[in-house]
């Protein structure tokens, strides 16, 4: 069992990754965390794999400083595997898609909602741990008792879409190119994500768990 809940949350971080470059290349928005990720890739001119661990890592030392009971083996696969994967698959579709019409973004754009779901379903199944940004939310409802996590994380994820914008424009972005990093895509993920996941942890990730 144990090695099948591995299995399933190194395949999850990785397909997540894969999806996450796909949004990218769709540009018509990102979900909230990776929306303050986009922002800072257009301010800091480092590596969008680096510049993800470097983020991350400062996300854990705060839950190691307030909570360690939210992390574990998958936070950890997410924190050094996630942004090198997501920029790989970004830089290999760019060679691919190139000035990809609206319909193949529209395409693109929902193949990454489907995985992302399927991917998310695996990897909370699992159950070895969360990724950091979600560990944050956690905190502040679960342990320090602020308030219910549904609105904890709505008020992150604000957070993050104000953040990633105004630091995009900070970086350089011009307004008018916001809506390729908090668009529809953003919109997407906040309100039919859960539904999703759900649907593939009735029907794919539990079953396979429990098999």
């Amino acid at each position: 069992m144990r090695t099948k809940r591995i299995g399933m949350s190194l395949v999850g971080v990785i397909v997540c990754a894969i999806s996450v470059g796909i949004f990218k290349i769709a540009a018509l928005g990102v979900d909230p965390f990776q929306s303050l990720m986009s922002g800072l890739d257009k301010l800091i001119p480092i590596q969008f794999g680096t510049l993800y661990v470097i983020v991350n890592l400062v996300l854990l030392c705060f839950a190691l400083l307030t909570d360690r009971h939210y992390i574990g083996l998958a936070t950890f696969i997410n924190l050094f595997l996630f942004g090198y994967i997501t920029q790989f698959v970004y830089d290999f579709l760019q060679t691919v898609l190139i000035n990809p019409s609206m319909v193949t973004r529209v395409i693109c754009l929902l193949i990454a909602i489907v995985i992302i779901c399927f991917a998310s379903a695996l990897y909370i199944t699992a159950d070895l741990g969360v990724s950091t940004y979600d560990a944050v939310a956690l905190v502040i409802s679960n342990t320090w008792k602020i308030g219910k996590f549904k609105y904890v994380r709505v008020c992150t994820d604000l957070v993050c879409v104000i953040g990633g914008a105004v630091i995009f424009v900070l970086g350089g972005g011009r307004i008018g190119e916001i809506p390729t990093i908090i668009g529809v895509g953003t919109i997407i993920t906040a309100f039919f994500m859960g539904p999703l996941i759900e649907f593939f942890n009735e029907k794919v990730a539990r079953p396979f768990l429990n098999r």
